[in-house]
């Protein structure tokens, strides 16, 4: 199966120049954890409702002065529509993420996630397996 049969086709964005409230108010909105962060449809960045908590609120700086580029992820692993599902999740397991942007020819088409792969009962338990590694803390607990 491939992401573009998938994935939400209707994905919210920001620029890096919006500030970080804004993108909270979007994820708040739109009931989403996660928001691609791009300029002029490329994705640049990915920012989650995470590194708002951590990066924003944890620190005590202001959401509504910084801007989404000073906490998103800048280096996204981004998938292609094209992509299979088993692929696209064992990214997600490596690299431990649970939501993947969409892109063709470096333009946002979408949004893939680990709950999109859980629904659609014909993705061969992708989503479990990808979970797993997912959950596999990075280092060792302390």
């Amino acid at each position: 199966m491939k992401i573009s049969e998938v994935m939400t086709k209707n994905v919210v964005s920001v620029s890096g120049e919006e500030n970080i409230k804004r993108a909270a108010e979007l994820m708040r909105d739109h009931d989403i954890g996660a928001i691609p962060v791009c300029n002029s449809d490329k994705v640049i960045g990915v920012v989650t409702d995470r590194d708002i908590v951590l990066r924003t609120v944890a620190e005590g700086s202001d959401a509504s002065s910084e801007n989404v580029r000073s906490i998103m992820t800048s280096t996204p692993v981004v998938a292609s529509p094209d992509m299979d599902a088993r692929e696209a999740t064992k990214i997600m397991s490596e690299k431990q993420v649970r939501r993947l942007p969409v892109a063709r020819d470096g333009k946002l088409v979408g949004m893939v996630s680990l709950g999109d792969f859980a629904v659609e009962g014909s993705t061969d338990n992708c989503a479990e397996k990808a979970l797993s590694g997912i959950s596999s803390p990075c280092c060792p607990k302390i």
